[in-house]
Parts: C-alpha cells; structure tokens; sequence
C-alpha cells in the first residue's frame, strides 16, 4: 500500500518544565523509545503529541478566546481536520515514525491555564493524539505526515 498524504506540520513546541512555557521551535528531533529532546516529562508510550489546527480554532471559537495552539502543550501542530482517525496508525513525519496509541485526555491544569479549556477539548479528540516513537530523527516545520502501511 502506498503512503498517503495527511497534512503539514505547521509549527513545533517543547514544554520547558511542568506549566512552565512553551519554546515554539522550527525542529526537534525525537529518540525511539523516547520523546523530543528538550520537553519536559514524557514517557516512551506518549513520545511526541500531536494537535490539529483547525480542531484548536474551533475551541478558541467556543471560548470566544484566541490562546496559542502551544497553550494545549502539545508539541506537532498540524494541518489536518480531525485526528481521531489516526488512532492505532503509524505516522511517517520528516525523518520519525510515530505509532498513534490514543487520545490525548485533558487534565485539569487545562482550566488553571484558561477557565473552561478543559471542557472544550474532551468531545472528537480536541485535546489531540499521543504516539510512541519507532524511528527516530528529525521533525521540521513544513514536513509532509503521512500515514504508512
């Protein structure tokens, strides 16, 4: 089966410390087994988070807010309109392989960053995607996610 062509990253973060800021980056690069190097505290199951850019303005839109899409703390912000679908598929983004395990369920320090937030991104997987990487390298801005066989 041939790769099929899902979307564009569009920007990149890393979590500096626990509710610390977010850094926005151009790349990082992510270990097998492992997560971004730099990002504070993720485990090998939930290595790399993933945020889709058209689900974040619908929350925005239903806040009547306009917060960063790193204010999720996710670290992939893509072009891509929904990312339930990924569940259970492996990703090929710039150099990394990424196998999409679940939903990235929004904790309670959603609300402490914004009133409401949490709320916002439980229905259709708002909060995102995590994954666990298989290949290591180097995600960038602008490369192509497809999903491989």
């Amino acid at each position: 089966m041939p790769n099929a062509l899902f979307c564009n990253v569009l920007a990149l973060a890393l979590r500096t410390e626990h509710l610390g800021p977010m850094k926005q980056v151009d790349a990082m690069t992510v270990r097998v087994g492992g997560s971004a190097e730099g990002d504070h505290g993720s485990s090998a199951k939930r290595g790399v988070t993933f945020l889709s850019d058209a689900q974040w303005r619908e929350v925005n839109a239903e806040l009547g807010s306009d917060l960063p899409w790193h204010t999720r703390r996710a670290n992939v912000l893509c072009e891509i309109d929904r990312l339930g679908v990924l569940i259970g598929k492996t990703l090929r983004v710039g150099d990394v392989v990424v196998r999409i395990l679940a939903e990235t369920a929004p904790c309670a320090e959603m609300d402490y960053l914004h009133p409401g937030l949490c709320k916002a991104l439980i229905p259709d997987c708002r909060g995102g995607v995590y994954g666990q990487v298989m290949q290591g390298g180097t995600i960038r801005v602008g490369d192509v996610l497809t999903v491989v066989a």
